[in-house]
Formats: structure tokens, sequence, C-alpha cells
């Protein structure tokens, strides 16, 4: 029975930790957006970076596809035409480099751009929107491409995909319908990258994804009662801060 539930042999702390993981991904997914940046850095304390990276997906996907079962009659595909190119330019560009970016630097660049751009949006709120960020080509294909970087290295573009994603000013729904199709093509996308070239994925790693699958969708269940609770001008703050947290933690190991 141990062997079955726990197949990486891990001590029971961690594999309780990992547990509580796959129950924050899964409320993140279902609409709390963000929530599941904090996975990311207690992940590659547990394993290392490169392993957590390929334990970590499989929950995403997971929780990318609860969250297109529910939010799929909301999703607007224009915006994720128009972001996809340059998310997979930036992948592609990950691939190469993975293996030997400075992670220290990369997490400290990325940060700070999320928070400029996040100052911007702010900005533009406080001014009612004369600024309008999305018919900027820079804006778009800028994320795009650090976005598909991000999420290839660590799983880390959240951020940077809910910023550009925030800056339409989308109805809730349509923000997490949009940004789970979005996510669910990335993911996909890097599967083979992660089995194949990074093996961070393997028969292993994924079994032990299976086992956390069921407090996945109890969390994906619980996010999204909780989210229909939230109005959407105080969603919209709630995600900003999430976005600014996840920032801040990128400097920190």
């Amino acid at each position: 029975m141990e062997a079955l539930l726990n197949p990486l042999n891990t001590d029971w702390t961690t594999w309780w930790l990992t547990i509580l993981c796959a129950l924050v991904a899964g409320l993140s997914k279902s609409g709390l957006k963000g929530f599941a940046m904090i996975n990311i850095p207690i992940l590659a304390h547990l394993y290392g970076g490169m392993a957590s990276v390929g334990i970590l997906l499989p929950f995403l996907i997971f929780g990318d596809t609860f969250a297109v079962i529910y939010y799929r009659r909301s999703a607007e595909w224009k915006y994720i035409k128009k972001l996809l190119p340059w998310a997979i330019i930036g992948i592609v560009l990950a691939v190469f480099v993975g293996k030997y970016v400075n992670d220290d630097q990369f997490r400290t660049t990325i940060a700070i751009a999320i928070l400029i751009c996040l100052a911007i949006l702010v900005y533009r709120d406080v001014i009612n929107g004369s600024v309008d960020l999305t018919k900027k080509k820079w804006f778009s294909s800028s994320l795009g491409l650090s976005g598909g970087f991000a999420t290839m290295i660590g799983n880390a573009a959240g951020p940077i995909f809910n910023l550009y994603l925030m800056s339409m000013r989308l109805p809730k729904d349509t923000f997490i319908g949009t940004g789970a199709y979005f996510y669910l093509v990335l993911n996909l996308i890097k599967v083979p990258i992660h089995v194949v070239y990074w093996k961070s994925i393997t028969m292993e790693t994924f079994q032990l994804n299976l086992v956390c699958l069921p407090v996945l969708i109890i969390g994906a269940f619980i996010g999204k009662r909780v989210v229909k609770l939230i109005p959407e001008k105080a969603y919209r703050i709630f995600v900003m801060g999430v976005i600014t947290i996840s920032a801040i933690m990128l400097f920190f190991k």
C-alpha cells in the first residue's frame, strides 16, 4: 500500500505537503487565480528545481481541465490567439536554455517585469483607463514571450498571463474561462518536452499525481463555490494582490 500511495518513497511530511499543493492547485484553477504560485517554492524545496516542475505540471493540467469543463462557454478565443504565438516562441527558447539559465537572475527579472506591468495597470485604473494597453503590440508580445519562457522553466507564468487578461478588463467568468483554455493548451504542449527531453515526468511522479487527484478535485469544487461569492471589483483587487505577492515571492528561493 505504501508503494502505491508514495511511489517516490519520500518521508510522510513531504507527502502531506505535496497533497496540500494539489489542493491549492485545485483552488487556483477553479477561480482563485494565482494561489498555485505558492506551490512553486514549496515543491522546489521538497524535490529540487527540475523535478518539482515535472511534479507540478500534471497538477496544473488536471486543474485546467476542470476549469475548462466548467467555464468553457465563457472563454474569449480572440485574446488567446493574440498571445499564444508569442508564448510558444517563449517555450521554444526555454527548452534550449532551460538547463543553463541562471535561475536567480531569471526569477528576479520576471518579478521586476511583473511589478512594472502591474504598476502600469494600477495607474491605468486610477486614470479611468484612458491608456489602452490592450492595443499596444509591445504589451502582448512581451508578456507572451516572457510568459512562455517562464511557464517552461518553472510553471511560473501565472502572474504574467493573469496580468495580461486583467488588462482586458474581462468579466470574472470570462477571465477564468479564457485563462483556463490558454493554460491548458500551453501545459499540454510542455508535456512531451518534460517526458522526453528533460525527463522530469516519470511513471513514478505521474503515479503521485494520480494519488493526489481526488484532493485536487475537492479543491476545485471549493474554489468554484468561493469565487461565486466574490464581487467583480473585489475579485479584480484580489487577483492583483495575489499577482503582487507572487512576484515578490520570485525574489526568494
